[in-house]
């Protein structure tokens, strides 16, 4: 199901996965080059059902608009913000996520939303050769909240090593920002995918429904 809906930035879309008798919803937003197409998005919605959580993946008004460049920071997390009554609508506890940019948004916002956790995929903690240029206080700004983290193991916007002591952090062999795997790789791409739609699985097991 898709919802369409209105925010100070335009027009936004909610493109529901619904659980039977879910406990938790997962809200995810995408990355800055690219939309909910992305693989791990759509093998989160596909999976996670079946696991009791109703999955909906966020398309930002840019996105629904046809641009090619993604906003300032403040515009995406005002859309976001906008659309949060809708997503915890159905009075179920909500985890905030999302990969690359959505990630930030996340976990920028989550605190002051009341979000009752936060998933970050592919979190880019820095620009890529640009380690100095650390986003690493949006991660830990979280606070006291669960954050997991799952992130490709040679993801050039931060490799897991990289991330600060005491992250929860799930790595995907050979994964790069967009958890595509080479053609040589043993794990293959739907083992990469199932790296990650486990992990997530197990972690959002652990939350409070």
């Amino acid at each position: 199901m898709i919802e369409t809906l209105s925010t100070p930035t335009g027009e936004a879309r909610i493109h529901w996965f619904p659980a039977p008798r879910a406990r938790l919803t997962l809200a995810l937003g995408h990355g800055a080059g690219g939309g909910v197409e992305a693989r791990d998005l759509q093998a989160i919605a596909a999976t996670l059902p079946t696991h009791g959580i109703t999955v909906a993946l966020v398309e930002q008004p840019w996105r629904v608009a046809g641009k090619k460049v993604a906003p300032a920071p403040k515009t995406l997390d005002a859309a976001w913000t906008a659309l949060w009554p809708a997503l915890a609508g159905p009075g179920r506890p909500v985890v905030a996520g999302g990969r690359s940019a959505g990630a930030r948004v996340a976990c920028r916002t989550a605190k002051e939303l009341g979000a009752v956790g936060v998933l970050a995929l592919s979190f880019p903690l820095h620009p890529p050769g640009r380690p100095e240029k650390s986003r690493a206080e949006e991660l830990t700004g979280t606070g006291p909240l669960p954050t997991l983290v799952v992130q490709g193991a040679k993801d050039p916007f931060g490799r897991p090593e990289e991330f600060p002591s005491g992250t929860e952090l799930v790595a995907v062999p050979d994964g790069d920002h967009g958890f595509a795997v080479p053609k040589k790789a043993d794990i293959g791409q739907d083992g990469a995918l199932a790296v990650i739609t486990e992990a997530v699985a197990a972690w959002l097991a652990g939350l409070p429904g």
